[in-house]
């Protein structure tokens, strides 16, 4: 059995959705249900944040709240820091599962964790799922990656990729049935040793361009191995009306499991 740990970064300021991890869902602030979701992975569990009121959130739970600062800008600096403060060995896994995914499906996580751990060229693992929408292969918000022959990312791109020249051609801009189009889906894995080296490396100009951080570690010249999964996960939480469907669904009475309006990236919440 694969030995690595959940992260999960979390603040009260989120630009979108001030104070989201504490929003109750079901009962409980949201927090909870994220922390809840990562102890069924089978993992140890920690929460990074920058205020005292959510670390209060999981105070029952068996998860170790680490007090970070306010001024990261990712969450991936967020759990650089956990790892220092931590003083955890360069080969530590670690997954950065997102705060306001309280619906991420703990088979997912483990999965990830396996994958880098039998991963012997990349410190990086993600997601990707195909797109069973064609209209998302022309949707910003649905992040698209493509891949070498290895599963490592070549790109990821809000833009269609790869371009199909013989489809993309025509006035419908329909999307052809003939390829398989990925969806990135914005859960990382990797070791405490890259994240050392990540938190020393200025933005790019391709991330800067695409808004997308993870061109950061591709500029930089390292893979990134890339876990396809059948389907896109249920949503995480960005608005109110994606908290309204996150409750539905929770209640059992929304089927919208595909729905991801916003990819989350490596954002800090």
């Amino acid at each position: 059995m694969v030995d690595f740990k959940i992260v999960v970064p979390a603040r009260h300021g989120s630009s979108r959705l001030p104070g989201k991890p504490l929003l109750e869902i079901a009962g409980k602030p949201m927090i909870a249900h994220v922390c809840a979701r990562a102890l069924e992975a089978g993992a140890e569990v920690f929460l990074a944040t920058d205020d005292a009121r959510i670390a209060a959130a999981v105070s029952d739970m068996p998860v170790t709240a680490v007090m970070t600062r306010e001024d990261h800008a990712s969450g991936t600096e967020r759990i650089a820091e956990v790892a220092e403060k931590l003083g955890w060995a360069d080969a530590t896994l670690v997954v950065n599962l997102q705060g306001d995914e309280p619906l991420m499906r703990p088979e997912l996580i483990r999965q990830l964790a396996e994958a880098l751990a039998a991963e012997p060229t990349a410190q990086v693992a993600t997601l990707a799922a195909p797109i069973e929408d064609p209209s998302d292969v022309f949707d910003p918000h649905a992040v698209k990656v493509v891949l070498d022959r290895h599963g490592h990312a070549l790109y990821f791109s809000r833009a269609p990729i790869p371009w199909h020249r013989a489809s993309f051609g025509q006035t419908d801009r329909a999307a052809a049935a003939d390829y398989p189009w990925l969806r990135h889906i914005g859960i990382y894995a990797y070791t405490a040793g890259f994240l050392r080296r990540y938190v020393g490396w200025p933005p790019s100009t391709l991330e800067a361009v695409e808004a997308l951080e993870q061109l950061r570690i591709l500029w930089q010249g390292e893979r990134i191995r890339v876990v396809p999964i059948d389907s896109v996960p249920h949503p995480g939480v960005d608005t109110e009306a994606d908290l309204k469907r996150v409750a539905n669904i929770m209640a059992g009475s929304d089927d919208s499991s595909h729905s991801r309006p916003i990819d989350h990236l490596m954002t800090d919440q």
